[in-house]
């Protein structure tokens, strides 16, 4: 989940302030308070910043955010930083009955600290003004600065409708399905195609993930039932078959327990992350679609320019009186296309930049869920075969 955070130096003779100290920037994510009540509610957020960063106010912050603050910080970067995958951000939960409880405001907030730690580590973002903001300025200008943006946080039917709008974009242009000039570099279609791929088969596996998660809570549940049952049984009986009833039933709920405690942790060390790649890859894909619109735009230019200079060429022979404004949109539109290959350079540079940092991530990321993963089942397992052991002398005694 581009886990890495940035931490302060422990048992430095230096000043935090000094220029000299190991550059770090952590942020915290906590504290998450309900406030409001019906449409209106929401997750308040306390976030902690801690830095040594020069162009930081203060050593350590707190202010008070809000998922929509997220958005904000989001959004902000996505614009301005063209080429770099902008980890992605949780998705707002659809169904009401979910939005508060305890388990979802838990992998909101985790997420989000998720979230602002990937930027705060990355060599650019973490130096954005936007973030800057974000971290350091009192709620008041946040909701000022929320409200600025162009009806783009008006309401969550905006955001879906924005989302869906986007993702067809993506798709058209990715899948070519829009057939103005395109980019056919081949490690660029390799890219491309690996992409998508990943997607399929991270969705598939994260699929899985939450059935693995379903089936512990499942079993946990009917062990749980089954264990009350059998315990009231060996309620009903006074002999040895009694007491051992009982204690059938009280390792039932005892397995039921190690069940439902594995499936919270299968949730938030494995479903969780593989479903963040899944987000993460969508951010990838909205990147691919600013490439091909750079691109795109860059073609079109060159086009024109082409029409210009012809049209600049019969003006001249004319002797039009009408050259020196056509000399004045030709340098115009030189500038411009010239802006716009720097643009798309930039983008292909930083894009190039980012793969081998997200493959690199991935790698980590991915072994560290799967090792989890792996581990948290053979403690079950194991907890699972001692709870049972034990419980296998008295049964065979009341057997024989």
């Amino acid at each position: 989940m581009w886990m890495e955070q940035q931490r302060s130096p422990s048992g430095s003779s230096q000043s935090p302030r000094s220029p000299s100290a190991q550059p770090y920037l952590s942020v915290s994510v906590t504290d998450p308070v309900k406030l409001g009540n019906g449409v209106q509610a929401y997750i308040s957020y306390r976030v902690i910043a801690k830095t040594n960063l020069q162009e930081y106010l203060c050593p350590e912050k707190i202010v008070i955010r809000r998922y929509s603050d997220f958005i904000w910080l989001h959004d902000r970067l996505f614009e301005n930083y063209k080429g770099i995958f902008i980890p992605p951000l949780p998705e707002k939960s659809a169904v009401e009955k979910f939005r508060f409880s305890a388990e979802f405001i838990e992998m909101r907030r985790q997420a989000l600290d998720i979230f602002v730690n990937r930027i705060a580590s990355h060599h650019e973002l973490r130096h954005s003004e936007d973030l800057r903001t974000f971290l350091q300025v009192d709620e008041e200008v946040m909701e000022r600065l929320r409200s600025y943006e162009t009806g783009i946080f008006k309401k969550p039917a905006d955001l879906m409708q924005i989302f869906k709008d986007v993702q067809s974009k993506v798709s058209d242009v990715v899948l070519g399905k829009e057939k103005p000039v395109e980019e056919s570099h081949p490690e660029y279609e390799k890219m491309k195609h690996y992409i998508f791929e990943l997607e399929n088969h991270l969705a598939e596996a994260q699929k899985q993930a939450y059935r693995l998660v379903k089936r512990h809570r499942e079993l946990g549940k009917s062990l749980s039932d089954f264990g009350k049952a059998v315990k009231l049984l060996g309620a009903s009986e006074e002999n040895a078959i009694g007491k051992a009833f009982s204690e059938l039933g009280a390792k039932s709920e005892l397995v039921s327990v190690k069940l439902q405690n594995e499936s919270h942790e299968l949730l938030m060390h494995f479903e969780e992350p593989l479903k963040d790649y899944v987000r993460a890859v969508q951010s990838i894909k909205a990147t691919i679609a600013d490439r091909a619109t750079a691109f795109r735009q860059q073609c079109e230019l060159a086009e024109t320019i082409k029409l210009k200079e012809i049209n600049l060429d019969k003006l001249m022979l004319t002797r039009s009186d009408k050259v020196r404004e056509a000399e004045i949109e030709y340098r115009e539109l030189k500038a411009e296309n010239e802006e716009a290959m720097r643009r798309f350079e930039t983008i292909v540079r930083r894009m190039n930049e980012e793969m081998v940092r997200f493959q690199e991530q991935k790698t980590t990321d991915m072994g560290v869920a799967f090792h989890e993963f792996a581990k948290g089942q053979a403690r079950l397992a194991n907890g699972i075969a001692d709870a049972w052991r034990s419980l296998l002398p008295k049964l065979e005694a009341c057997s024989v």
